[in-house]
């Protein structure tokens, strides 16, 4: 039916090739060869290659003493309560037209709420930091199949990209823990300055800099410059958390933000659903992943001039 505010609007859409196209769910490979045979057979194939197995027996020695050590216990200080000003923030941060996770509540719908309720919500987040925990309803992510261009007609699981849909209850708690962890590495000083993925107030365009201004005064040297260029696949879904938590654990971290960040990585729940079928897997000991709701990938650029290197990180986001 054609919107009766706008009769051209599908008509423009279509002209201008914006018109949006639906992920169709077919028949796929398995890796012994044969074709799943039914829609529930195709979505439970698709969400094991989305959520893989964590096989601890496979963890080397260094893997099990950083899983061992993440779990012990931390003495560091409680970092305060958040501010409303903080929350307030975090919200006006979300996106109004970003679709919404598994309870169907949008970014102004949550804005909305937190003008009407702001010392309610503040204080549920402060209960969350003082408990140490990341509630569970939070870590549950509906997942969005989309196929890669130019791989439609192919019957390979890896065709699709899977985007995560979380609650914004959850993204808020995601942005208030990050910008209080942020603040108390930066205030500490134990960000490498050459790290330019993730970092605020850097991007791709100071690292290409940084390279120009070092291959400059190479070059004005009469050294021999080598770039080295690594795309990591599945670098990020690859990331060891225990290793993450020992890295906040040796820059100090607060306890309160230590123990959320514990519980934001476990027991998370992965959803695939279609109009008739609804498929979950929960990783109850899962060590790795990506635990949020995007795709990254991150290249690593080594220049080496002489005897000196630098170590930058470029930032890459398929998906925001």
């Amino acid at each position: 039916m054609i919107p009766y505010t706008n009769p051209w609007n599908k008509v423009y859409r279509l002209a201008a090739g914006k018109r949006k196209n639906i992920t169709q769910i077919t028949t796929l490979r398995k890796p012994d060869g044969s074709q799943t045979a039914y829609l529930h057979e195709t979505l439970k194939h698709m969400l094991e290659h989305f959520t893989p197995e964590d096989n601890h027996n496979n963890y080397s020695d260094f893997h099990k003493q950083a899983r061992i050590l993440s779990q012990e216990w931390v003495d560091t200080k409680d970092d305060k309560d958040f501010t409303v000003e903080e929350i307030r923030n975090a919200v006006a941060s979300m996106g109004d037209k970003k679709a919404p996770g598994e309870d169907g509540v949008t970014g102004k719908i949550y804005k909305c709420t937190l003008e009407i309720l702001p010392n309610y919500i503040t204080a549920l987040y402060n209960r969350c930091l003082r408990r140490g925990v990341f509630p569970t309803r939070w870590k549950r992510a509906k997942l969005i199949p989309i196929t890669k261009p130019e791989r439609e007609n192919s019957d390979e699981v890896s065709k699709f990209r899977p985007i995560s849909l979380l609650n914004v209850g959850g993204k808020v708690r995601e942005k208030v823990l990050i910008n209080r962890i942020n603040h108390h590495v930066f205030s500490h000083a134990f960000m490498n300055t050459h790290q330019y993925g993730f970092t605020p107030q850097k991007g791709t365009i100071d690292a290409a800099m940084e390279v120009k201004k070092f291959v400059k005064e190479g070059l004005a040297a009469g050294e021999v410059i080598i770039l080295i260029s690594l795309d990591v696949k599945g670098a990020f879904d690859a990331a060891f958390w225990p290793t993450i938590l020992n890295g906040l654990r040796a820059c100090g971290c607060p306890k309160n933000l230590y123990d959320v960040t514990t519980s934001y990585f476990s027991q998370r729940t992965a959803i695939l659903s279609t109009n008739s079928i609804r498929l979950e897997k929960q990783a109850r000991d899962a060590c790795k992943g990506p635990p949020a709701g995007r795709a990254y990938g991150t290249y690593n650029i080594t220049v080496h001039a002489g005897n000196k290197f630098v170590n930058m990180f470029f930032e890459f986001m398929p998906f925001i």
